[in-house]
């Protein structure tokens, strides 16, 4: 009787779940970093953005002060860690750096500085990173979130006091829309 005591016991404790949502939450943390990671790789490109475009472009300085409000915005929401002042900072600087391209169309010699164009191309493959980053997050979240309101695992996330991870979510429904590309 003693031995199926300690093997119900092994049993129950084995499908309680702790390590699987220890290993879960670890995995959404390690996916909100590299958010964080590529968020901050973005903040730095500016600088050296705005300064190429300021070359051609000195009379816009409206453009180049919502760029660094937006970049500081950012820079600050990523020390902060929260995932939704994340997700409104980085709408804020996709609106700025918007701005800050449609003006290249003005300027015909700023378009074909090879300055311009490599940080061009360096700020295209940031927001593709950012774009695998958030989604690789959003996914490790609903698993997690999934695992600790499954039956045995919500008990073991009661007692362990484990919860719902907020999702990176877009919060800007301008961001929602494809930008028109006017030639």
């Amino acid at each position: 009787m003693k031995k199926w005591s300690v093997l119900v016991l092994a049993l129950l404790l084995s499908a309680c779940g702790y390590n699987s949502i220890q290993t879960m939450d670890e995995s959404a943390a390690a996916a909100k970093q590299q958010i964080e990671v590529q968020l901050q790789r973005r903040a730095d490109l500016i600088p050296n953005l705005v300064e190429t475009v300021k070359g051609y472009a000195a009379q816009e300085t409206a453009i180049f002060t919502a760029v660094a409000e937006a970049r500081a915005g950012l820079a600050g929401a990523v020390k902060g860690g929260d995932v939704a002042q994340m997700a409104d900072a980085n709408a804020a600087m996709t609106g700025a750096l918007g701005r800050l391209l449609a003006i290249s169309e003005n300027y015909p010699q700023l378009k074909s500085d090879q300055n311009f164009l490599r940080l061009q191309d360096e700020l295209a493959g940031t927001e593709n990173r950012i774009a695998v980053a958030r989604t690789d997050y959003n996914n490790a979240v609903k698993d997690y979130n999934a695992y600790i309101r499954r039956f045995p695992a919500v008990l073991t996330a009661k007692v362990t006091g484990a919860k719902a991870r907020a999702y990176f979510e877009v919060t800007n429904p301008a961001s929602r829309e494809a930008p028109a590309v006017k030639f």
